[in-house]
C-alpha cells in the first residue's frame, strides 16, 4: 500500500470550507482510514477516522463542522471541512490502518500532507 500526497488544502478566510482528497495504491476496503494534522510546535493530533463500513468518530474542535468519507472504487478518503477557524491551520496528513489479528502486528501507512491555513 501506498499514500499519496494529500490534495486540496490551501490558504482560505474563516468560515471558508474546503475538501481535502488522498488516494491509496491499492485497494481501501477493508481498512479503517483517517485524517491528522500538525501545527508547528504542536504534536500531530487525529482530526477525523472512519471504519471500513463508512462509520465516523471525529475530534471534539471540529465535531459538526468535518466530515470524512470514502469511495471505495476509487480508493479514496475526503475530507470535508466546513466553517473553517484559524486554530484549523495546520499539515493535513491521511492514514490508512491495516488491523492484524494480534494488534501488535499493526500496519499505519501515511501519506505526504497538504497544508490548511486559514485566516482570521
Amino acid at each position: 500500500l501506498m499514500l499519496a500526497a494529500g490534495v486540496g488544502g490551501g490558504l482560505v478566510q474563516a468560515g471558508a470550507s474546503l475538501r481535502l482528497s488522498c488516494a491509496v495504491s491499492g485497494s481501501i476496503r477493508g481498512h479503517d482510514m483517517g485524517w491528522y494534522r500538525q501545527a508547528p510546535g504542536k504534536e500531530r493530533e487525529m482530526v477525523a477516522r472512519i471504519t471500513s463500513f463508512g462509520s465516523g468518530s471525529y475530534a471534539d474542535s471540529v465535531k459538526g463542522r468535518f466530515t470524512i468519507s470514502r469511495e471505495n472504487a476509487k480508493n479514496e478518503v475526503y475530507l470535508q471541512m466546513n466553517n473553517l477557524r484559524p486554530e484549523d491551520t495546520a499539515l493535513y496528513t491521511c492514514n490508512l490502518h491495516r488491523a492484524a489479528l494480534s494488534s501488535k502486528y499493526d500496519r499505519d501507512y501515511w501519506g505526504k500532507g497538504t497544508q490548511v491555513t486559514v485566516s482570521s
